[in-house]
């Protein structure tokens, strides 16, 4: 295994840890994003300065205003996710979250000017019916449904944000995403007031916070875009479903999360279905009959930044 393929590996490690080291933080979910935003997006901003690498976005204001759109709308994205995780579980909130990428395939003949063929409605109809047997395993009740919502909003604003950067054709890869990690704070920020006052942050949580921002974010991004310039697009689209993958497992051997028949079941349509949404959209590209269903924006990714 290469250099690169291991570094990626890692990062989607990293990422699909998240939901297990929040578990370990006694904070509203508003926080600990506000938190994760902040130690991640200072480690990349020093990770760029100490890089000295040639800053294009000066050049390219539209695309840098696209990307902190985008940004902001993941952070809003996290805030629902890191709710989710508390109602319904990691591994649910993680394979509702995964309906992001869908929602913009179904959204691109509208908003990007994609056609949809046979193939792909037969993949959004699997990862549909992932989708429900997936939440009708759950434990019923107003949590759990306030949970389904809470994951369903994160799909939604995961969608927002693979569509607002798709602009930014030349910002791209650590650059890009320490814009989007910054603008995630700082949306976050704005809204943390109105979700309550903050509580000081107990000292049995602090190694959870700084592992969650830190390592899981911070170190986690550099990794991926570090490695991902040198693999093969189809190599980074299909090993990127690791990430869920290993939510789901850890999820289920970590926090004894129920992962019954119908609910594997229900992980493998999602994943598989969008997984085969994505595959099809590269190879109508390949072919010259349209162009990419979009599942990620230059610079950031399903099992990326928007982990």
């Amino acid at each position: 295994m290469s250099r690169s393929y291991g570094k990626y590996l890692a990062s989607l490690l990293l990422f699909g840890s998240n939901g297990i080291v929040a578990s370990g933080i006694s904070l509203p979910s508003t926080q600990i994003v506000l938190l994760r935003t902040l130690l991640g997006a200072v480690l990349l901003v020093v990770v760029l300065l100490v890089s000295r690498q040639p800053l294009v976005g000066r050049e390219h204001p539209r695309q840098v205003a696209a990307l902190a759109v985008s940004g902001g709308a993941l952070g809003v994205s996290w805030v629902f996710l890191f709710q989710a995780y508390r109602l319904v579980g990691v591994g649910t909130s993680t394979l509702l979250y995964y309906l992001g990428p869908v929602i913009v395939m179904a959204l691109a003949p509208l908003l990007l000017h994609e056609r949809l063929g046979a193939p792909k409605l037969a993949c959004f109809a699997a990862v549909l019916l992932g989708a429900y047997l997936v939440v009708s395993q759950g434990s019923g009740g107003l949590g759990s449904a306030r949970g389904i919502l809470c994951g369903l909003g994160a799909a939604a604003f995961y969608a927002v944000m693979v569509i607002a950067g798709k602009g930014s054709h030349d910002v791209g890869g650590l650059e890009a995403a320490t814009i989007q990690l910054v603008a995630s704070f700082a949306v976050v920020a704005l809204y943390t007031p109105f979700a309550g006052a903050l509580q000081p942050v107990a000292p049995s949580s602090l190694p959870m916070v700084a592992m969650l921002g830190l390592v899981n974010t911070g170190l986690g991004c550099y990794l991926y875009f570090s490695a991902m310039g040198r693999l093969s697009v189809q190599s980074v689209s299909v090993l990127g479903y690791l990430e869920p993958v290993s939510a789901v497992l850890l999820s289920a051997i970590l926090l004894a999360e129920p992962l019954g028949p119908g609910r594997i079941l229900g992980a493998v349509l999602v994943l598989g279905g969008a997984m085969a949404c994505e595959l099809v959209g590269r190879r109508q590209t390949a072919d010259g009959r349209g162009s990419r269903g979009g599942v990620v924006p230059d610079g950031a990714s399903a099992s990326g930044i928007a982990a």
